[in-house]
């Protein structure tokens, strides 16, 4: 049982909630994936497949593109 609880912490947030494609209009979703500065986390410290990487990336850069997240955040 413990070992169940494991592998499904182990996946993906989109794959463990069954997202087939990430909105770029979600902006509280996509705020979790980046540092304050708005620089996108990697797979790695954000947990994400590489399919849903690749979908957060994307959906970053239109949110950046329709002025819905800042290209940079702070000052300096």
């Amino acid at each position: 049982m413990k070992d169940r609880q494991f592998k499904d912490r182990a996946r993906c947030r989109f794959c463990r909630e069954k997202v087939e494609d990430i909105d770029y209009k979600d902006t509280q979703t996509l705020q979790k994936l980046a540092t304050g500065q708005g620089k996108l986390f990697s797979r790695k410290r954000s947990g994400n497949c590489a399919r849903h990487q690749r979908q957060a990336q994307l959906a970053v850069k239109r949110a950046r593109y329709m002025a819905l997240m800042p290209y940079i955040g702070g000052q300096g």
